[in-house]
């Protein structure tokens, strides 16, 4: 679901205009239905309802597909998803075989040894996890002034409030609160652990152009990136609550037949009457 007006403001209002002080914070935050203590470290994330959410939800494809979108062109720069594959968007389908196939074909991938025991570079397949941006984790940290970028396939899971928790911190850079010192090379986000974080804003309005026509906003982007994340934290998340109703009827049916069975099996043994002559 692509933001209307009101979530706009709705978002922007809680997550981009916080209070100038830490109380003034923490008491909003109490307000809108989370709890802020004066030894927490940060403010805690809000709950959004996401539309993933409940027994008879599921994900919303065209989001993760404008998610996946927003990682490609913005986060892939820093962050790996490794444990996400080319294949598992065709399995999930909202991409055809034959559009994951060209974007595979356009990463070189280093395989082999071959006959002569040399490395060698070829295009890419659908059995590839997605590529990363670093060779390995030194050279991560050595791009990065030391602080490595985390792998996001499993970070909606690594993460206390989850889905919420990302689209909070994606959203939620201000300007330090008056008295609070920020370290150079680090900026302020109060839902990060410490408040201080070394990843700069990475999205801004217009960042990248949907080709649904989707308003790319802060907060759109934010919100189908973190759908995104919760997909490849948990792509079997659809099957397994189709797989789950499924199972719930047949079990409530199977309950129904055993106990008419039951019956029909005892009745004739429960309503006999029993006497006894001297």
């Amino acid at each position: 679901w692509p933001l209307s007006k009101s979530h706009e403001t709705m978002f922007s209002s809680h997550l981009r205009r916080l209070p100038a002080t830490p109380a003034a914070a923490a008491a909003a935050v109490s307000v809108v239905g989370g709890a802020a203590f004066c030894s927490d470290d940060h403010v805690p994330s809000l709950g959004f309802g996401w539309n993933h959410h409940g027994p008879f939800a599921s994900f919303d494809s065209t989001s993760v597909r404008r998610g996946f979108q927003v990682y490609k062109e913005v986060c892939s720069s820093c962050h790996s998803l490794q444990r996400v594959s080319f294949r598992n968007l065709v399995e999930y389908g909202a991409w055809s075989e034959d559009e994951v196939k060209v974007m595979a074909e356009d990463v070189d991938v280093v395989d082999g040894p071959n006959d002569q025991g040399e490395m060698f570079e070829r295009p890419g397949k659908l059995s590839d996890p997605l590529p990363s941006p670093y060779a390995n984790e030194e050279a991560g940290r050595a791009a990065n002034g030391g602080a490595y970028p985390p792998d996001l396939s499993l970070m909606v899971k690594a993460r206390h409030a989850g889905v919420d928790y990302i689209f909070a911190l994606l959203t939620g850079y201000c300007e330090p609160p008056e008295g609070r010192e920020v370290l150079s090379g680090l900026y302020y986000n109060p839902y990060f652990a410490g408040a201080a974080i070394a990843m700069p804003p990475p999205l801004m309005d217009g960042q990248v152009e949907y080709p649904d026509g989707t308003p790319a906003t802060v907060s759109q982007m934010a919100k189908d990136v973190a759908t995104f994340l919760a997909w490849a934290a948990e792509p079997e998340h659809d099957d397994r609550k189709k797989a789950g109703m499924k199972w719930i009827f047949a079990l409530s049916v199977a309950a129904v037949i055993t106990g008419f069975y039951k019956r029909f099996r005892w009745a004739p043994l429960k309503t006999r009457q029993i006497s006894y002559v001297n």
